[in-house]
């Protein structure tokens, strides 16, 4: 009777109802396994925030039962977080051998490489813990040496996909382990966490293959350079983009940091074949005639400070774009950026460039799994409950219908929240309770110390700006000595709103006149007279409610 009381308990602090900031806990009695530990990139009200990590209070409380993070591949929104929380809970990092090339170089530049704890995993192995093992299974996906994470206890297998698309014919020849998923079906899978993002789209992702038949076509045709944009991690594009090139006696040189530090790593761990003197610096482009160049960079996304960016706006230090040019952007834009890619695609025309983008060619697929492929995974896994991750609400929601039409009955499969508990036994699943969960944005160095009510004021001062009102106090009377003087940033041009500027100070003075007949010295209470006065005048006369912040000196 006792081990039908025993649960796994799954909580998701992050990678629900949003794309990206992956981070899955995965409890078992004492054993605590993390599944991921990624960041995602600030929404557009969210003035002057770098990135977003998740709230990781519930593992600080908890630091002596994590056993460790475990990785699935090398994506920003599956290991951009690891600084940030490494510094806080110091556990063992647990990756294939790319992923580590990857994580290793952004705790290099946090000063976390000679305190971490960095253990290469290969897929099939197993990592045994006091109460579960973790085993690892090759998956494809848009990035080299991905995996998914079989977590085995007693009550049955706990099932992390991981990214994964199904690639019949990938670059790098191995294809994900059907096999292994089909046996932990037979043997039993107790809960199945599955990839959402593509749920909507029919059919199947197409294989990667693809896109490397589109390069060769367009390579063989281009006169011209060609400067290829495109997701730094995925290797595979970028090795196809290698071949092409040197199919077709092209050099090809790289810019973009992010680009630099990717391919690097690859070359050195031995992810790309690069053939001798292929590779050359960004410098000796004018070296070589221009049907002899290829561009490799980042900004597919249409990032402000990206290379490419930089190339549309004539920014870059070492590429103009010139008439003739050819600028294919492998990518699609991640929801959001769709008018960041636009503005530099017809900053690209405007010079003249010839421009492929997906909507003209086959020069991008997907990185993840479309219905058929989920269909799939389903099939093989046959898992008794189900768990849809990866993906904003809707994602998860077709997910979870998707399973009820291969039969799962719908008490078998939960929707959750960051920061919900899911408790599963041999014959049960639900949600109890929840902890704290949520998001840390990292402003410059600072990590959580912008929060919501500094946002809120970012957002206020953006849209209807900010007036200053200094004056001077003699402490004794109270009367006013200096000012008072009113400084407008972002609400209106002083100079040519006297009139306005001259009301305003009127009304201010007659405010502190106010104070004094009344004997009010406290400062609180006339800086709160004082913006309610001017809020309300210049709300009447502008309709706008810039910030207002009374500032008095006494002498």
């Amino acid at each position: 009777m006792r081990k039908e009381k025993e649960k796994v308990k799954i909580i998701p602090l992050g990678g629900v109802n949003e794309i990206g900031k992956n981070l899955t806990v995965i409890e078992y009695k004492e054993d605590i396994i993390v599944i991921d530990c990624g960041l995602k990139f600030p929404d557009e009200d969210m003035f002057g925030i770098d990135i977003v990590i998740p709230d990781v209070t519930y593992l600080i409380k908890n630091k002596e039962r994590v056993k460790g993070i475990f990785l699935t591949h090398g994506h920003e929104d599956h290991i951009g977080a690891l600084p940030y929380v490494l510094k806080q809970i110091n556990v063992p990092v647990y990756g294939t051998k790319l992923t580590l090339g990857i994580v290793e170089t952004k705790l290099k530049e946090h000063g976390l490489l000679s305190t971490t704890e960095l253990i290469r995993v290969n897929p099939k192995d197993i990592i045994k813990f006091q109460n579960v093992s973790v085993e690892f299974i090759k998956t494809n996906h848009s990035i080299a040496d991905s995996v998914a994470i079989a977590i085995h206890t007693p009550l049955g297998v706990v099932l992390h996909t991981g990214d994964f698309k199904i690639d019949y014919t990938p670059i790098d020849g191995d294809m994900a382990d059907l096999a292994r998923f089909a046996e932990l079906g037979k043997k039993g899978v107790l809960v199945m966490l599955a990839d959402s993002t593509n749920v909507e789209r029919p059919g199947y992702t197409m294989s990667e293959r693809t896109v490397g038949e589109t390069f060769e076509n367009i390579f063989s045709k281009a006169s011209g350079r060609i400067i290829v944009a495109t997701f730094a991690s995925n290797i595979h594009r970028i090795q196809q983009i290698l071949t092409a090139a040197s199919k077709y006696g092209r050099k090809v040189s790289v810019s973009g940091r992010s680009m630099e530090n990717i391919v690097a790593v690859a070359t050195e761990l031995g992810y790309l074949d690069v053939e001798k003197d292929v590779l050359i610096n960004i410098d000796s482009i004018g070296k070589y005639p221009e049907n002899q160049i290829v561009i490799l960079t980042t900004g597919s996304q249409g990032e402000p400070m990206s290379a490419l960016a930089r190339m549309a706006s004539s920014e870059h230090k070492k590429v103009n774009i010139m008439e003739g040019d050819m600028v294919i952007i492998s990518a699609t834009p991640i929801p959001g950026n769709e008018k960041l890619v636009s503005k530099v695609i017809n900053q690209l025309f405007k010079k003249g460039a010839e421009v492929i983008y997906e909507a003209l060619a086959d020069v991008h697929v997907s990185g993840h799994a479309c219905q058929e492929e989920l269909k799939l995974m389903h099939a093989l896994v046959k898992p008794k409950f189900f768990i849809p991750v990866h993906g904003e609400y809707r994602h998860l929601k077709q997910h979870a219908e998707l399973a009820m039409k291969l039969g799962m009955s719908s008490n078998h499969t939960v929707i959750v929240d960051n920061g919900d508990v899911v408790e599963i036994s041999r014959d049960m699943i639900r949600k109890n309770g929840n902890v704290v969960s949520g998001q840390v944005f990292v402003d410059g160095l600072g990590v959580g110390d912008v929060g919501n009510i500094v946002l809120r004021d970012r957002k206020h001062l953006s849209q209807d700006g900010i007036l200053t009102v200094v004056v001077t106090i003699e402490k004794e009377s109270g009367s006013v000595i200096a000012g008072p003087d009113i400084i407008s940033r972002g609400f209106v041009y002083v100079r040519e709103s006297e009139d306005l500027m001259e009301q305003a100070r009127e009304i201010v003075k007659n405010c502190l006149k106010d104070c004094e007949v009344k004997h009010i010295t406290d400062w609180a209470t006339m800086k709160s007279s004082i913006k309610e006065a001017l809020r309300v005048f210049l709300y009447e006369k502008t309709k706008r409610k810039p910030m207002i912040l009374p500032i008095i000196m006494e002498i």
